[in-house]
């Protein structure tokens, strides 16, 4: 259970979103989370969680983009220890997945194809710190629409 009273908020913001429709209340909320935890300066965990939320409520690709980069980069700094602190289930890890699969799919609706691949192969290497469960499930399916998406045409 998540006990981090940051990650409740960030999920109050996905929430909003996924479930809600309200794409621009979720885009306030994280911008108002942003500057609460001091932007990029702050715990790599609140970094990575956010931005990687905020850049699934970006209307341009080039800004979803830079936030899907800011969440890889602090993802990097995460240990399994401040994870298990959070509350979250997932380990360190466990991130990279999703992680690669926004970038992948960023690069892929910039038409740099080969960036995309790099990335969803980093996802496919990562997928394996993911479980069974319903998470694993959507970022697997989400992983082989986007292979299909990358593959090269057949002659």
């Amino acid at each position: 259970m998540i006990t981090d009273p940051t990650i409740t908020r960030i999920g109050q913001g996905v929430e909003l979103h996924h479930h809600q429709g309200q794409r621009e209340a979720a885009r306030d909320l994280f911008t108002q989370i942003w500057d609460d935890i001091g932007g990029e300066q702050g715990d790599p965990l609140h970094v990575c969680v956010l931005a990687h939320a905020m850049a699934d409520v970006q209307d341009d690709v080039n800004e979803e983009l830079i936030w899907d980069l800011r969440a890889l980069a602090a993802a990097d700094l995460i240990s399994d220890e401040r994870v298990a602190q959070a509350g979250v289930t997932l380990s360190a890890a466990g991130l990279y997945p999703s992680l690669h699969l926004n970038l992948s799919e960023c690069y892929r609706k910039l038409g740099d194809l080969s960036r995309a691949r790099e990335h969803l192969q980093q996802a496919q290497a990562t997928i394996g710190a993911l479980g069974d469960d319903e998470y694993a499930q959507l970022i697997k399916g989400g992983l082989e629409r986007l292979a299909e998406q990358l593959a090269p045409p057949t002659p």
